[in-house]
């Protein structure tokens, strides 16, 4: 295992991050704390640092079950955790992005995870409903009170992020240094806006699904377990066209002699550099398997292919600003001499 930093802050970070959302069973899977603590166990003897949990993921016992986990060297270990999702069905205020919800959020993980701070601190989606300023501001009151120590933003829209790091930027508070997004070679949206919004304010990237929710890992591409996901949530993403970018993957891995796994998330680490990939696993076997993608290098033709496979649309103004009309009348047919 490798370090970097995140984004643009001084925290080192492994370069892959566990993913704890499989951390308890109250949502009919997962793992019990026995497993839980044996896959986390493994991930820090391979030197990973990064544990990604939630106050929403199983109902709290994920919180809990880390706090255990870290309890012996809590120093040692980067813990996110995230806010916004209800937290109690029929109580609009505990719900949301606004202060009164963040507040009595961080004070139940800490409680859960059993610190007196967390080091990265993720809006967990955004409500649509509360003032940019207002989320901005209480995030750095917390900040500055040492009960969390970066934060970053999770599932929302790239024009959001923007203005509330302009803002912040202006007002003097603490700046999003951490991006979660799903992403995959079964959902590549974000590169329209997100990643090239990250990439210009310099914040670290978190894909979560990775795999695209199982479909990469090639356990579909077969009409019996394609029947079997039927009911599943993943099923939702069991297309004609994702099923063929699962069949290019395990090709690839055949090719190379490793897993689809492997060739997936190497895809996304060689694709966005410095991605930080989220494991999300149910045993110590399958983090064994992702483990090894770090050793794993796609040639140039192999990146193509999954490219094209996977290539999405970018839409307007995106298609359109690259069309080759367009580029020589910005740069007066002198594209190719300008060095950028």
């Amino acid at each position: 295992m490798r370090y970097q930093l995140f984004g643009r802050s001084g925290l080192r970070v492994s370069e892959l991050a566990l993913g704890t959302m499989t951390f308890g069973t109250e949502w009919g899977y997962g793992a019990d704390l026995e497993t839980s603590r044996a896959i986390f166990d493994r991930f820090a003897e391979a030197g990973g640092t990064f544990i990604d949990t939630a106050n929403r993921y199983t109902e709290g016992t994920s919180e809990i079950y880390v706090g255990d986990c870290i309890a012996s060297d809590r120093d040692h270990f980067v813990v996110a955790t995230k806010y916004s999702l209800q937290t109690r069905l029929g109580d609009l205020n505990a719900a949301g992005n606004h202060k009164k919800n963040m507040v009595r959020s961080v004070e139940a993980s800490l409680r859960r995870l059993k610190t007196d701070y967390i080091d990265v601190y993720w809006l967990h989606a955004w409500d649509f409903t509360t003032p940019e300023e207002e989320v901005m501001r209480a995030l750095d009151d917390l900040v500055r009170s040492g009960k969390i120590l970066h934060i970053g933003v999770s599932d929302t829209p790239a024009w959001i992020v923007a203005k509330s790091n302009t803002l912040a930027d202006l007002r003097g508070w603490s700046q999003y240094v951490g991006l979660q997004i799903e992403y995959s070679l079964v959902r590549r949206d974000a590169e329209r806006e997100l990643l090239p919004m990250a990439a210009a304010y310099g914040m670290a990237v978190a894909p979560w699904s990775p795999l695209g929710a199982g479909v990469l890992s090639g356990k579909y591409l077969t009409s019996t377990s394609v029947a079997g996901a039927r009911l599943k949530p993943e099923s939702l993403r069991l297309s004609g066209s994702n099923l063929a970018i699962a069949t290019e993957v395990a090709a690839i891995a055949s090719e190379i002699g490793c897993t689809s796994p492997q060739v997936a998330l190497a895809w996304i680490r060689q694709k966005q550099p410095g991605a930080i990939p989220i494991l999300g696993v149910r045993s110590v076997a399958q983090l064994e398997d992702n483990l090894q993608c770090l050793d794993v290098v796609l040639s140039a033709t192999q990146m193509e292919r999954l490219n094209s496979v996977s290539a999405i649309v970018l839409g307007f103004p995106h298609d359109m600003l690259a069309a080759e009309n367009i580029q020589n009348m910005l740069f007066s047919s002198m594209s190719a001499e300008l060095r950028r």
